[in-house]
């Protein structure tokens, strides 16, 4: 790679980064669409860049904040994060099996069908208030503002 588009692809990063923050999303959402539509990626070789730019740095700063401010649940996410350490796996190895065309679509289809519901949803409250733990340094309600 050259030094513009290691550029361009920490540009992606940075974006695919604030919005997981934001929104908790990251490679399915942001980062391979970007890679296939702008950066003429196959949607193989985008679903497995994005998989690999997600490895580490899933958010693990944006973590510390959310613990930090009291919005995580650890359970729950380390029992997802097993998850989706197997289902990457099984993801990665079906993927060989199903025509590229096939992944577009069934990409396509996964996007509309999470867009009209959110958009279908937008103004109910939710179903369930999570339990919401504070981090052991500071007490629920005395956290700072930022």
């Amino acid at each position: 790679m050259d030094s513009v588009e290691i550029v361009k692809m920490m540009a992606l990063g940075l974006v695919a980064g604030v919005l997981s923050g934001l929104f908790g999303i990251g490679g399915g959402l942001v980062i391979v669409p970007a890679l296939t539509v702008l950066f003429g990626f196959p949607i193989k070789i985008a679903n497995g860049t994005s998989l690999c730019a997600l490895l580490a740095p899933t958010g693990l700063l944006g973590v510390i904040e959310y613990w930090k401010d009291g919005n995580l649940r650890l359970g729950a996410g380390l029992c997802i994060a097993a998850g989706l350490f197997v289902g990457g796996y099984f993801g990665a190895h079906f993927v060989g099996r199903i025509p590229a065309a096939s992944i577009k679509k069934m990409y396509a289809v996964f996007l509309i069908v999470v867009a009209v519901y959110f958009l279908l949803t937008a103004d109910r409250p939710p179903t369930r208030t999570p339990d919401i733990v504070a981090p052991p340094t500071e007490a629920a309600g005395d956290q700072a503002v930022h």
